[in-house]
């Protein structure tokens, strides 16, 4: 017979649990500095390539190397945590970034910086995959939606803001202080994360060994098609030989990754990505909109200081402080977007997140050199609540279903997918802005943004009652 809870019992059960919330709180710490970097450097780059008698094009390799390193590790941190634990894990990987951090700050020429940046990104690329799946997993898979409010605050908010830093510094310090200032949040993140992380052991039992294969055929495959990526940015175009062969091998190593993974199967070897996931719908479908909310975000992260500062004509630091409202946006609806994707389901949040992100980006498509900064700051706000939101409710709908087991794989590809959709977009922007204006620029970021709305179709609905993450062996 079935039964009915009380509105206590039911609040008490959608309300997060306390301990996950101090979780999140010290994880989030930590991982504010890796997602700084991934555009706090943008700002920079001019400053170092003179400081460092160094071109542009040698420069380019800061950026690139950080996050072709950050996306070759993202794949190895799924088996981390079963082969060392989450705490060991965590803190290794925190501790690799502070070092690869103090060591970008002492660099003596370009090449040791673009060396030392890829150690941090080494260590930074395996923080958001280990802290989404350890908070979903001590969460029982309960109250999602709040606790995706609380997990993407850094991951929206904080790259952001790293033009707004970066500005901040380069404007009134010496630029390498863009890497000391990762030092003191990493200290006082492995501070708390030592002394309150609850001890979790590796995974009990005989541990599947990992897919080396697999590792070698993904990890190069990523790489290979951010290199392509970055160097289509860099040149302004698809064409050149730098950008057709890596991305041609890329492509050639991910088909067999895949065909590979697809026929085979061991029960002694854990797979880097177990395809298997994607013969659930709502995760295919929030995979394909990790990858266009990563173009849209990051593709809109790279035109907005350009256009400010060559059409506008504005400075490095007043370009930084004109992106902070969008920021300010990705905040405001965070609590509200978490409660709506509990109670009915992540597809019509994310439907209207992109809506209105799409809509917002409209004025920027229209804008000249004379258009009121007021409006443009106003706009940004509406289109850092839309992103948010639809963010929010897709992190939530990417694991609904999937048994619990399954979150280390399921969170691997999320966070592959949005790491190439934001090196695409801004690929894929910058050719564009080769050939065309700034206009015709935002209006291709607006087509991409209203891309999104097709998968978004497939996510889940309005949720039963008792419906949560399912357990394994529950049929979907």
């Amino acid at each position: 017979m079935a039964t009915t809870q009380t509105p206590t019992a039911q609040h008490a059960e959608e309300r997060l649990d306390p301990g996950v919330r101090k979780l999140a709180a010290i994880m989030i710490i930590g991982a504010a500095a890796g997602l700084l970097d991934t555009t706090i450097v943008n700002v920079a780059m001019k400053t170092i390539g003179l400081d460092l008698h160094s071109s542009l094009t040698s420069v380019q390799w800061v950026m690139t190397g950080y996050l072709l390193s950050y996306g070759m590790v993202i794949p190895l941190s799924g088996w981390a945590l079963a082969r060392f634990g989450a705490r060991l894990t965590w803190l290794t990987s925190l501790t690799v970034f502070l070092a690869g951090s103090m060591a970008c700050g002492l660099a003596w020429n370009i090449g040791s910086l673009i060396a030392f940046r890829v150690v941090q990104g080494i260590g930074g690329g395996m923080l958001i995959p280990v802290l989404t799946t350890v908070l979903i997993q001590a969460a029982g898979g309960r109250s999602l939606g709040k606790l995706m409010a609380t997990v993407s605050l850094p991951v929206v908010v904080v790259p952001i803001l790293g033009p707004v830093i970066g500005g901040l510094i380069v404007a009134n310090l010496d630029w390498r202080w863009i890497f000391y200032v990762n030092v003191p949040i990493c200290v006082v993140g492995l501070l708390l994360a030592w002394r309150y992380m609850p001890q979790q052991p590796p995974q009990a039992g005989p541990r599947p060994r990992p897919d080396i294969t697999g590792i070698m055929l993904l990890s190069p495959a990523v790489a290979a098609l951010l290199y392509g990526l970055a160097s289509a940015s860099a040149h302004g175009g698809f064409s050149r030989p730098d950008v057709l062969i890596p991305a041609a091998i890329g492509v050639v190593l991910l088909a067999v990754f895949i065909i590979r993974g697809l026929h085979w199967h061991n029960d002694a070897v854990a797979p880097v990505i177990d395809l298997r996931l994607f013969r659930v719908r709502s995760f295919t479908a929030a995979s394909s909109l990790m990858f266009l909310s990563g173009l849209s975000l990051y593709g809109a992260l790279f035109l907005l200081p350009l256009y400010y500062q060559q059409v506008r004509g504005l400075g490095v630091l007043d370009a930084g402080l004109l992106m902070a409202p969008q920021g300010i946006g990705s905040l405001l609806p965070r609590t509200l977007a978490g409660k709506l994707t509990d109670s009915i389901g992540a597809r019509p949040v994310v439907l209207a997140g992109m809506l209105v992100a799409a809509a917002a980006t409209v004025p920027f498509a229209l804008a000249g050199t004379h258009t009121s900064y007021i409006l443009l700051c106003l706009v940004l706000v509406v289109r850092g609540a839309g992103l948010s939101s639809a963010n929010i409710a897709l992190m939530a709908g990417a694991f609904t279903g999937l048994p619990r087991p399954q979150v280390p794989a399921a969170t691997t590809a999320t966070r592959i997918m949005q790491q190439v959709g934001g090196s695409f977009g801004t690929a894929v922007l910058a050719m564009i802005l080769a050939e065309a204006t700034y206009q015709d620029a935002f209006w291709w970021s607006v087509g991409f943004t209203a891309l999104a709305l097709l998968p978004a179709l497939l996510l889940p609905g309005r949720r039963r009652p008792a419906q949560e993450v399912a357990h394994p062996g529950s049929p979907k």
